[in-house]
């Protein structure tokens, strides 16, 4: 399901039930904000003493630790295909990278309307029903609910933060409102991030986005390759990449760099 924004006052997104603060228990206004400094106790503890290039990674960590999900991924929007900027894990990166492969899913979708997308339970109903080709990918990865939650304001999406179970389960309005905080602080570090910060670790062959941007170039550059071999536009061209990095159950970007190297090539019909 998809979580509509809700006032600015409340701080969070929420779906409206339980938060009114005469209700009390868990949403009282009280509750909320030591939930808050929790939360941001433990956010300060992950990225404490990390390099600007690493804060995108610990907070996938710090997700993970706060709420009950076995990954997580940060990905900046783009067109045609979203960047992954980073992960908590290996397995959370290849997730990543199966999604933007398939161009469609929870993921793609938050960052279409710019509110979270709450996929939780990918193995059966309204969920499974609306992404079935990605719900077969996530649950065969052994994912069975994704979390996704956009990274900007509500004017501007600039990417998400996806969230990864192993077992089918709702999140709860307190752990909606952590994954918004956690998105919050990620939005705030991307964009606060200096230009001279993105000079990476000393000694790194190249800037930590430009490493990334190299990725995402290696698969335009097959698109432009598909483009001229089968004379289509850029969007056939994208969809034929991914069409091919799914009947070989590959990803887009380990299929665009074979085309790249001249592995492999797109032959007219």
């Amino acid at each position: 399901m998809a979580v509509r924004p809700r006032d600015d006052r409340d701080g969070f997104y929420g779906d409206g039930q339980g938060d009114d603060p005469r209700r009390g228990g868990a949403d009282a206004p009280a509750e909320r904000r030591i939930d808050r400094i929790r939360a941001a106790d433990v956010i300060a503890e992950g990225v404490r003493g990390a390099e600007p290039h690493e804060i995108p990674g610990r907070l996938c960590t710090v997700a993970v630790k706060l709420l009950p999900v076995a990954g997580a991924s940060v990905s900046l929007r783009s067109d045609g295909m979203p960047i992954q900027l980073s992960a908590s894990d290996d397995h959370a990166a290849h997730l990543a990278e199966v999604q933007a492969t398939l161009g469609d899913g929870p993921c793609m979708y938050a960052a279409e309307i710019g509110a979270p997308v709450l996929a939780s339970d990918l193995t059966d109903g309204p969920d499974a029903r609306r992404w079935p080709v990605f719900a077969h990918e996530a649950t065969s990865l052994g994912v069975c609910a994704v979390y996704s939650v956009p990274l900007g304001n509500d004017a501007v999406c600039v990417g998400t933060l996806d969230l990864y179970r192993d077992t089918p389960g709702e999140l709860t309005e307190r752990e909606v409102r952590t994954a918004l905080l956690v998105a919050s602080v990620m939005t705030i570090a991307l964009m606060a991030l200096p230009r001279q910060a993105e000079n990476g670790p000393p000694g790194g062959d190249e800037p930590w986005l430009s490493g990334l941007a190299a990725d995402h170039d290696e698969v335009y550059q097959a698109i432009g390759m598909i483009m001229a071999q089968l004379g289509v536009d850029s969007d056939e061209a994208l969809a034929r990449l991914r069409a091919r990095a799914f009947a070989q159950n590959r990803t887009a970007l380990e299929v665009a760099r074979d085309i790249v190297m001249h592995r492999k090539r797109f032959d007219r019909d």
